[in-house]
């Protein structure tokens, strides 16, 4: 059995195995809180929907770079939401911004910056294709976000490796939660131009900062920024594997490369998918107001995830995107019953049904007590429906939480008694 030596310490993503390993426990009868895997807790929008069985039938091969009516969609999509102007050759469809990444680190050859905490598929596709990790720590005082000095420091060592870099920026974050205000991207963009970085932009929870004000790296770093984007956060759509990035036109020969790796492989994405992903890119009141509610549930959920976990003694910072919280279990007492992050949450799944992530697997150091909980454990269509049927500007109470995201809310209940007992 000859296993290529990049992939002999390589595990399944943690999220998928945190998922199986809630299924598993929810098939042995117990009671389970499924606060791992960060997927949309919301249905595909209607519209996105019929428009999926409306090209059904669609069976062709499309262009490798994806369906020109859908590349032109997509452009019109960061041209309305944050002012990006982007021809449809900027446009490259992939299956899943997470395969668009992975080819993107394997056609670039360059050191990869990870500021920590980051998702968890990151540093595993770079180890995988072999690409050398420079990991930029962050910390609970800079609410886990990439500061200037930090990056600038990077990038002091970067140049004397005489190597380029490639930032991967993601926000709103996962794992923390939170974004970034235009004047941190100003003075990252500043910092990458000095230095010759590319910045994969990863905005994929952009259309769910809860403000509705997310701002793109691209607006203060035009030439050096390929925008990540896809379907599977702000539409629901994980399952149907659909990602995009957009490209300045300096970087096209990045895109070319990435092309002809894609070409030899993946040849191009599901062409029903594409066809209907128009119709999620160029929005409209049904979509809007989809995004609209869904923005409106996460932020009244998070902030009340946000205050019991306080009142709990667990350190952490009010979430202002997305549907996570990072976390730091240190001033609790179960803490001290734990030489690492992994040992707590694993004790925390076994006695409570709790299941979260480990700080380690966003690359945290080991004796940190951090984790990561996603907090979407409810049924999305239902908060929705209900949230739909209130008038816009009446704020989501905890009377509407208890009745349609109880399941996170008594996780983070049982949670806190647990961590303090």
């Amino acid at each position: 059995m000859s296993i290529n030596p990049k992939l002999k310490d390589l595990k399944d993503s943690a999220t998928l195995a945190i998922n199986e390993l809630s299924n598993e426990l929810i098939r042995e009868r117990r009671k389970v809180y499924k606060l791992g895997l960060g997927q949309s807790p919301f249905p595909v929008p209607v519209p996105v929907v019929r428009a999926l069985r409306l090209h059904a039938g669609e069976k062709d091969y499309l262009p490798v770079s994806g369906l020109g009516a859908l590349q032109e969609a997509v452009c019109d999509f960061h041209r309305r939401k944050e002012g990006i102007v982007a021809r449809s050759q900027d446009v490259l469809v992939g299956p899943g911004s997470k395969e668009l990444l992975f080819l993107l680190q394997l056609v670039y050859d360059s050191i990869v910056l990870l500021p920590t905490p980051c998702w968890v598929s990151y540093e595993p596709q770079a180890k995988i294709i072999g690409r050398e990790i420079q990991v930029v720590q962050t910390s609970f005082e800079s609410q886990w976000k990439l500061t200037a000095k930090a990056l600038r420091e990077s990038c002091e060592v970067l140049k004397n490796k005489k190597r380029p870099g490639l930032l991967i920026l993601n926000y709103p974050n996962n794992p923390f939660g939170t974004s970034y205000s235009a004047q941190e991207l100003q003075e990252i963009a500043q910092i990458a131009r000095e230095f010759g970085l590319i910045i994969l932009a990863d905005e994929i929870y952009g259309e769910l900062q809860f403000d509705g004000a997310h701002v793109s790296m691209a607006r203060y770093y035009p030439e050096g920024t390929i925008i990540s984007s896809g379907l599977s956060k702000w539409a629901g759509a994980g399952g149907w594997r659909l990602g995009t990035f957009v490209f300045p036109e300096s970087l096209q020969w990045i895109k070319k490369a990435m092309c002809a790796v894609a070409s030899e492989t993946y040849t191009s994405v599901c062409a029903p998918v594409q066809y209907a992903a128009i119709t999620a890119f160029r929005g409209g009141y049904e979509i809007d107001r989809y995004i609209f509610l869904s923005r409106k549930i996460l932020k009244a959920l998070g902030y009340r995830c946000y205050e019991i976990l306080k009142e709990g003694k667990v350190r952490l910072h009010p979430p202002t995107g997305a549907f996570y919280l990072f976390v730091d279990f240190s001033q609790t007492k179960k803490a001290s019953s734990f030489s690492n992050s992994k040992e707590l949450t694993s004790a925390l799944l076994k006695e409570t049904g709790v299941a979260i992530l480990p700080g380690t697997d966003f690359l945290r150091e080991s004796h940190e007590m951090s984790a990561r909980i996603a907090y979407v454990d409810f049924d999305g269509s239902q908060a929705l429906l209900a949230a739909g049927q209130l008038d816009s500007n009446t704020e989501l109470g905890q009377d509407f939480l208890n009745e349609n995201c109880s399941n996170v809310i008594e996780a983070m209940e049982v949670m806190t008694k647990w961590l303090n007992s």
